[in-house]
Order: C-alpha cells, then sequence, then structure tokens
C-alpha cells in the first residue's frame, strides 16, 4: 500500500483539527452580544488561527507540489477518483480563501491583523463599510461550504474504510 509521507500526514492532521478549532471558535465568537473583553479576545484569537492556517497550508501546498500523492487503489472506480480530486481541488481552494476573506474583511473593517499581537500584517485596503458587509458575507459562504465539503471528505473516507475496505483511509494515519 503505499501511502502519503510523515510531513504531508502530519500537515494534513494539524490543518484539519485547526481548522475545526477555528470554526467553532468562529461560531462561539458571533454569538456572544456586544462587544465584551471575551469577544474580543476571541476574534483575535481566531485571526491567528486563521493566519497559522494560511501558513501551514503554504507548507502543505509546497510540499504537495513537491512529493506526489500515492495513487487510488485499482479497484476504485473512476468516477470516484475525479471526485476525490475535485473534493481536494476545492478543500485546498477554500483553505486559502476563507483566511485571506477573513484578513479582508477585517480590513475593511477597519481593524487590522496582528498576528499574536506583534507583527502587524500589511493593511492592503481602506476601511470600507460595503466591502466589509460582502467580505462577511463570502466569509460566511466560504465557510459554510468548507463544512459541506468536509463532512463529504470525511463521509467518503469513513465508506472507504468500513465498507469497502481498500485501505485508502489507512494511507492519511500515522
Amino acid at each position: 500500500m503505499h501511502r502519503y509521507t510523515l510531513p504531508a500526514i502530519a500537515l494534513h492532521w494539524l490543518v484539519a483539527l485547526l481548522i475545526i478549532a477555528t470554526f467553532l471558535l468562529g461560531l462561539t465568537m458571533v454569538d456572544i452580544p456586544g462587544l465584551t473583553p471575551t469577544k474580543l479576545k476571541y476574534f483575535s484569537w481566531h485571526k491567528w488561527m486563521g493566519v497559522t492556517v494560511f501558513g501551514l497550508a503554504c507548507l502543505r501546498l509546497l510540499w504537495r507540489l513537491t512529493h506526489k500523492a500515492p495513487t487510488y487503489p485499482d479497484s476504485m472506480p473512476a468516477w470516484q477518483k475525479n471526485a476525490a480530486h475535485a473534493v481536494h481541488g476545492l478543500l485546498y481552494f477554500l483553505i486559502f480563501a476563507i483566511p485571506l476573506s477573513g484578513y479582508f474583511f477585517s480590513l475593511s473593517a477597519g481593524v487590522p491583523v496582528v498576528y499574536l499581537g506583534i507583527f502587524p500584517l500589511p493593511v492592503f485596503i481602506a476601511p470600507d463599510p460595503e466591502l466589509k458587509i460582502l467580505l462577511r458575507q463570502t466569509h460566511y459562504a466560504l465557510n459554510m461550504t468548507l463544512l459541506a465539503v468536509f463532512c463529504l471528505h470525511v463521509l467518503a473516507a469513513l465508506k472507504h474504510q468500513f465498507i469497502d475496505r481498500d485501505r485508502t483511509f489507512q494511507r492519511m494515519l500515522p
């Protein structure tokens, strides 16, 4: 059985866990009424996690571009292989688009992003109330799309593990 490399596996699971945590924190923070110290702290953490996800996604993409993924089992139908490629492509797109939309949403709201409270990130756009609304909606829509694609990805992995028993899932286990 062909497997992913250990760095690819580590980056996969680290990015996945960070995305889940960032997503859940995002849901939590927007439900806090008003502008409280806790809400502000959660917003900072959410942004820091998003920047971290983006940085790790860059490393992951670089690794993926320089290391070939293992082949799918011969028993897998072509349509499933094509679907898997499409889902992975969409996941990569979303892993980059979501942090970028959040970053520009924050800038459009006039709130610069200061990574870990130490490193100010560049300000590329001026505050813009109309753009802020559009970017908030975009950030939300991209996140809901990620949730749906993530669920599809997990269900496909479980199908391969428990129904097909073709060891596809084991390729990504440490």
